[in-house]
């Protein structure tokens, strides 16, 4: 179907103009809105509008089925939580035949966080005992060696005693207490008092053990001494592994320590002090017989609690594997009616509370989808009354929709990062397919790095529908979006390294060979002088014998200066030639006769010229000067070119040109904001119902700078008027910096080339050279990585952006403005790529 606009008739073109949009009302009844609203999320293409924006979330329609299915979205996160710590991950496989109600999902779902918050909390109060447990039976058994040790050595030394103090009494024992720590007086004391039988002078000492973290120990000993004034022995041995605390769950590095007191002050002291510090402190007997019956039953504690712990993990992970076996169903299922219910708050009710009222843009080319989409909905739900579908007149700028496939969306999304185009503007997405590669490669101009761009972007294209259900990093899914960019490239890389006959900057006589020969046999090895034209000219690209000789430099940058004139001039004529095809489709004649005409004038009066110049040149040989041509065209326009004549009638057709180019410059100035005014007062003194030929939403947007279409602000001249001014100043100075500009086309090429001719000779060839194999190939090995890093990547990367700079500013300038909106249809297609 053709698109009609504004005074034409345009060819169909999918991607030249946005598609033709539409403002739509449809009325739904109740019973069958859920229905409604999930068949056009599953066609996608109807982007409703917000009709309930003053209503607070909690005060629209269907709240609480919000509120129900992020409850929900929470429970799958939870498990989602838990499943990742198992090292499980969710199945793929989704079974499109089973019909899951929300309402019974929801207790499902409520259910099982119950089950699993309630083995966690078992789960974590058995690992706590089994982990207090282990850290029992390792102070029972470091204690257990420490008294082994210790009675043993009271043991030396009460035959030591008894064997020097056969004649002492039990008056003795004070001062053996006073000479003795009190750990070993302790075991000291209870031998004597056997000896003596003297129950009146017993000493009782008390000890606590635990453990402690071994960051804290120093800290905890100086306390402790402190605290009981040093009436007390402390003795700590480090464990050697960590060990897990029963708290915190994590290893930590810990040591075991016995502390003996005398009274209950330091017991109360020496235990607030353990609490603080978090030591864990554990009961441990006296008696030798008992410790082993303790160590006994802990272990078989431990190994009870062991057993049932590995039990309750087998049953979590096989609860969470059921979980994961249907948790991409479910997920899905929550994010579409959250999807759904979110759009039904959107919606507003109806005065007799039975309908919902719906309005949105819709692409024109859709009716009829959407209207099946509304009988499908109303048969499905079983409704009586079925959904009302009307089209709407509206002065709002609607919003702009492409429709692209895998290979035209990313050089969309090259023109969208700049601005989105206004509704049915003129698109440089579709030049761009072309010229964006084309301009790169006039850059990047070698066929052996085209051919390697070329492998990288089928490695990402042959295995695309691996690689695009898979989720990659943020540059890889970049480079992945930009693939068919890529292929485009290489290609005209190939292309343009053909005709400058370089691969890795090495010249190749593919299409036949040399024009040129030496004279004799004296100039075998000459670079400088002696060769002369013996055959045609070298039939596609480069002649190769310019390659090492001493005019290669002056005469590549000469050609490839012009070369990047000439483009430059081509595209920037392209972009105004645009700007004419917007005019004509918005019917707007004064952007034609006071913006198109004027600046086609200036901008090919000066360098359209120049332009003209270079291929005369390069057609008749001739040895002319053109810098000097276009400096005096303007210094002394009426002066004898003399050698610089390139044609007959030259120079009065210079003087003309320039005359032309100073007209154009008021001409784009003045005649407009005059006209505009014009314009305005004949609307608003009633002489004129309609809007005169030539005014359209286009100059109302250029006269009140609204966006989406809306107008409402008074005309202010003056304002208009800067505008005019700026916009012309803009131009006439673009005009030259833009040329200037594509100049880049020329330095980027210079540099590449001479970039791979060094890495070339200095690198590969001086390396070759050398009789030692090792240097060859740590020489190969160099030269790829240099290759690789500074002309595949970085080359590549520099010469992107500078073809991406050419594109936003110098091209898309001269006609392209920007201020539209996107399409974002309601889809619930895409909910299977969102995170959230």
């Amino acid at each position: 179907m053709a698109v009609r606009g504004r005074g034409c008739f345009c060819p169909p073109m999918d991607m030249m103009r946005s598609e033709a949009m539409q403002l739509v009302q449809i009325i739904i009844p109740i019973e069958s809105a859920h229905r409604t609203i999930s068949y056009l999320g599953d066609l996608g293409l109807f982007q409703f509008k917000d009709l309930s924006a003053e209503k607070s979330p909690f005060q629209r329609t269907y709240a609480t089925q919000l509120k129900r299915c992020g409850e929900m979205a929470r429970q799958l996160r939870f498990f989602k939580e838990h499943m990742t710590k198992a090292g499980l991950s969710p199945s793929k496989n989704i079974n499109a035949e089973a019909d899951i109600d929300l309402d019974n999902l929801e207790v499902k779902l409520g259910e099982l966080e119950a089950e699993l918050i309630e083995m966690n909390a078992n789960s974590e109060k058995l690992q706590r005992a089994y982990n207090e447990l282990l850290e029992y039976k390792l102070v029972l058994e470091t204690a257990d060696e420490f008294f082994y040790k210790a009675e043993s050595r009271a043991a030396d030394q009460r035959m030591e005693f008894e064997a020097q103090n056969t004649d002492e009494g039990s008056s003795d024992i004070p001062l053996l207490l006073e000479q003795t720590p009190l750990w070993l007086a302790y075991l000291m004391v209870n031998i004597l008092q056997e000896m003596s039988r003297d129950f009146s002078k017993q000493v009782k000492l008390g000890f606590t053990c635990g453990l402690i973290p071994r960051e804290k120990s120093m800290a905890f000993e100086r306390i402790l001494f402190r605290a009981t004034r040093g009436n007390l022995y402390l003795n700590q041995v480090a464990v050697s592994d960590p060990v897990v605390d029963p708290a915190s769950g994590e290893k930590v590095e810990k040591n075991v320590f016995v502390v003996f007191y005398s009274g209950e002050t330091a017991k109360n002291k020496i235990l607030k002090i353990c609490e603080s510090f978090g030591a864990n402190r554990y009961p441990f007997a006296d008696e030798m017989g008992k410790q082993f019956q303790m160590i006994f039953e802990v272990s078989g504690r431990i190994s009870e609690l062991k057993t049932t712990i590995d039990a309750g993990l087998l049953h979590h992970d096989s609860l969470l594997q059921t979980i994961a076996y249907q948790f991409e169903q479910w997920n899905l299922l929550v994010k579409k009616e959250k999807a759904i219910h979110h759009t039904l708050n959107m919606l507003s009710m109806d005065v007799t509370k039975k309908c919902l009222v719906a309005e949105g843009w819709c692409p024109t080319f859709a009716t009829k989808q959407i209207q099946d989409a509304l009988q499908r909905a109303t048969f499905d739900s079983n409704s009586q009354v079925g959904a009302i579908f009307q089209v709407l007149r509206s002065q709002e700028s609607p919003p702009t929709y492409f429709r692209t496939n895998k290979f035209t969306s990313s050089y969309q999304e090259i023109v969208d990062a700049y601005g989105i185009s206004k509704y049915q503007e003129a698109n440089p997405g579709v030049f761009t397919i072309i010229t964006f590669p084309f301009l790169f490669a006039v850059m990047f101009g070698d066929w052996g790095h085209g051919i390697c761009l070329l492998l990288a972007a089928l490695c990402l294209i042959v295995p695309e529908k691996k690689f695009s259900g898979q989720k990659l990093g943020d540059i890889l899914e970049m480079t992945f979006g930009g693939r068919y960019v890529i292929l485009m490239m290489s290609l005209f890389s190939i292309y343009t390294g053909l005709i400058y006959n370089e691969f890795f900057s090495v010249p190749f006589k593919l299409f036949g060979p040399s024009a040129y020969a030496c004279r004799d046999l004296s100039c075998r090895d000459a670079t400088t002088q002696g060769l002369i034209k013996v055959r045609r000219t070298y039939p596609f690209g480069v002649d190769p014998v310019w390659r090492g000789t001493r005019t290669e430099l002056p005469f590549l940058n000469s050609l490839k200066m012009k070369m990047s004139i000439l483009l430059g001039v081509a595209q920037m004529d392209l972009g105004i030639i645009l700007s004419y095809f917007n005019a004509k489709f918005f019917g707007n004649s004064l952007n034609v006769w006071y913006q198109f005409i004027p600046q086609m004038i200036f901008l090919n009066s000066l360098f359209g010229y120049l332009s003209v110049l270079i291929i005369v040149k390069w057609c008749t040989g001739s040895q002319a000067d053109l810098y000097h041509i276009m400096i005096y065209m303007f210094l002394s326009p009426t002066d004898d070119l003399g050698e610089n004549q390139l044609f007959p009638g030259q120079k009065p057709l210079q003087i003309v040109l320039l005359l032309l180019a100073f007209i154009a410059v008021p001409w784009m100035l003045l005649p407009k904001p005059f006209l505009l005014k014009k314009q305005h007062a004949k609307r608003h003194q009633g002489q004129s119902d309609a809007p005169l030929h030539g005014t359209d939403d286009s100059v109302e947007l250029e006269e009140h700078h609204d966006s989406h279409g809306s107008h409402g602000h008074e005309f202010e001249f003056s304002e208009v008027l800067v505008h005019q001014l700026i916009h012309t100043i803009e131009f006439v100075l673009g005009a030259v910096s833009n040329t200037a500009s594509y100049l880049r086309l020329w330095a980027l090429s210079l540099a590449h080339s001479e970039l791979s001719k060094v890495f070339y000779e200095k690198v590969l060839l001086l390396t070759w050279g050398m009789n030692n194999v090792i240097i060859r190939i740590v020489g190969i090995i160099l030269f790829a990585f240099a290759t690789v890093g500074v002309l595949l990547v970085m080359e590549t990367l520099s010469a992107f952006l500078h073809a991406l700079r050419l594109h936003w500013v110098e091209f898309q300038n001269k006609f392209y403005e920007g201020d539209g909106y996107k399409f974002q249809p309601f889809s619930l297609a895409i909910l299977n790529d969102d995170d959230d």
